[in-house]
């Protein structure tokens, strides 16, 4: 039994794992106002889809950087980097988001997703899942720069 358990995560990978990882590994919190104006707050925060490989079998992706597209090509825009999302609707409900990104070195752009992807992460109630397209505004903190910000306000 263990035997074909190894088996089927070397060809197959174990997605069980690097979700666990990725958990232990994401240290994003995500502040965000949704299109109605409620304000959230996401610990542990992440980007979410699922592939569909035949009729019953799912692949989920969890990421921590926002993918989108500069013409033919896809940009993968690292949490840690980004200053501001501000997200526009797409022209109809088929169409992805449009994201203006404001960086932390002072750049701005603006890009459509390149996936149709769910912001995922903790709250107090439990785990939340939102589209990113019914989203207004994202702000993204790393979990690392607030652990240091709380440790030299305790030394002082």
């Amino acid at each position: 039994m263990s035997i074909r358990l190894l088996l089927t995560f070397m060809l197959l990978g174990c997605p069980m794992f690097t979700t666990a990882a990725l958990a232990n590994q994401s240290a994003f919190t995500a502040q965000t106002t949704d299109a109605s104006g409620v304000e959230m707050t996401l610990g542990n925060a992440r980007l979410y889809w699922e592939d569909q490989i035949d009729e019953t079998t799912f692949v989920p992706h969890e990421i921590t950087h926002v993918p989108v597209k500069r013409g033919t090509a896809t940009v993968n825009v690292k949490f840690e980097n980004i200053k501001h999302i501000d997200v526009k609707p797409g022209a109809s409900a088929k169409d992805t988001a449009s994201l203006t990104i404001a960086l932390q070195n002072g750049k701005s752009g603006e890009f459509p997703l390149a996936k149709n992807v769910s912001l995922i992460g903790d709250s107090d109630f439990g785990q939340i899942k939102v589209p990113v397209k019914d989203l207004k505004t994202i702000v993204f903190t790393s979990n690392a720069s607030m652990d240091s910000v709380q440790s030299q306000s305790k030394s002082q």
